[in-house]
C-alpha cells in the first residue's frame, strides 16, 4: 500500500508540475542549459576557468554578507557591481571574442563563397603536402594557415598581400631561408596564397604539449579562436604538425598529413584512406624545437 500510494504521489506531482510548467518555461530552460554548456566548453583547459571560480568566491561572500548583515561588505558588494561587469568584459574578452564568432557562423555557412568541387580540393591538398614534405626534408620552417569560415582579414593585415595561385613552388619560394617573408605566416583561402608574412596570436597554454617553439605556438594560438587549420613544419626537427580546435597532432607522414587535410577541407576520403592516418610516435629524447 505504501508502494502503491508513493506511485499515487509521484504521478499526482508531475501531474501538477506539468500543468504549471509551460512550454515557454521548457524552451527557456533549455536554451538557458545550452549557453551554460557553451560556456563550460569555450572556458575548458583555459585560465578562464580560475577566473570564473574566483568570480564564484566573490558572489558567495556577497550573500554572506547579505546573511550576516555584515555592513561593510555589504556596501562593497553592492556598489562594486558595475567594476566587476566591466573586469568580466576585460579578463574573458579571448573567450567572449570566440563566442560570438561562433554564434556568427551560423551552421559554418560561408557567405558569398560558392562550394569548391572535388578536383580543386585534391589539387589544394596535393600541393600543400608536396610543399610540407620538401620543407621537412630540407628542414625549412614553416607556418601556413588554412582559412575555414572565420575571416582572417586582420591577419592578412600584417603581412603582405599576394593573391597567387596556391602552389608548392611558391610556398618553398616563400619560406626560403634567405626570403624576407620566411619568418611569418602564409594564410591560404579557396586556393589562393592571400598574404605572406603574417604575425599570428601566441597561445598561453599548450594544452599538454611540452617542448615547442615559437610557430607551434602561434600556430595553436590562431586555432583557439578561429575555424582555420594550420600545418606547421619544424625548422629543428623537420616534424610536420597540423593545429585546428587547439589541438596540435605531431608526427604526421605524407599519407596521414594528405588524410587529414582532406578531411579538414571536405574533400572526400576514398576507401581505404583512413589507413594512411598514422602519427609516427615521436623520439624520447629530442631537442627543444626552436621552430
Amino acid at each position: 500500500m505504501t508502494t502503491l500510494g508513493a506511485t499515487v504521489n509521484v504521478g499526482q506531482v508531475l501531474r501538477v508540475l506539468l500543468q504549471t510548467v509551460g512550454w515557454r518555461d521548457i524552451v527557456d530552460i533549455a536554451i538557458v542549459t545550452f549557453l551554460i554548456y557553451r560556456l563550460l566548453i569555450l572556458i575548458r583547459g583555459t585560465q578562464a576557468v580560475q577566473l570564473l571560480l574566483g568570480l564564484l568566491v566573490i558572489g558567495a561572500l556577497g550573500v554572506v554578507a547579505d546573511i550576516l548583515n555584515l555592513p561593510v561588505l555589504s556596501f562593497l558588494y553592492r556598489n562594486g557591481g558595475q567594476i566587476v561587469l566591466i573586469a568580466v568584459i576585460v579578463l574573458f574578452q579571448p573567450e567572449l571574442r570566440r563566442a560570438l564568432d561562433q554564434m556568427g557562423r551560423l551552421g559554418r555557412i560561408r557567405y558569398g563563397r560558392l562550394p569548391r568541387n572535388g578536383v580543386e580540393l585534391r589539387r589544394e591538398v596535393d600541393e600543400l603536402v608536396r610543399a610540407a614534405v620538401r620543407l621537412s626534408e630540407r628542414r625549412v620552417g614553416a607556418l601556413i594557415v588554412l582559412q575555414a569560415s572565420s575571416g582572417l582579414e586582420e591577419v592578412s593585415m600584417t603581412g603582405v598581400r599576394l593573391e597567387a595561385v596556391l602552389s608548392a613552388e611558391a610556398l618553398l619560394t616563400i619560406f626560403f631561408p634567405n626570403s624576407p617573408l620566411h619568418d611569418g605566416a602564409v594564410v591560404v583561402r579557396d586556393g589562393r596564397l592571400v598574404a605572406a608574412g603574417c604575425v599570428l596570436p601566441l597561445a598561453d597554454q599548450m594544452g599538454g604539449v611540452e617542448r615547442v617553439g615559437t610557430r607551434h605556438r602561434a600556430a595553436v594560438g590562431l586555432s583557439q579562436t578561429t575555424d582555420a587549420a594550420i600545418l606547421v613544419i619544424s625548422e629543428e626537427t623537420g616534424q610536420i604538425s597540423v593545429a585546428q580546435g587547439g589541438t596540435l597532432v605531431r608526427g604526421l607522414d605524407a599519407p596521414a598529413l594528405a588524410t587529414t587535410l582532406g578531411r579538414l577541407l571536405g574533400l572526400p576520403l576514398a576507401e581505404g584512406s583512413h589507413r594512411a592516418l598514422r602519427i609516427r610516435p615521436r623520439p624520447r629524447a629530442t631537442p627543444v624545437e626552436r621552430s
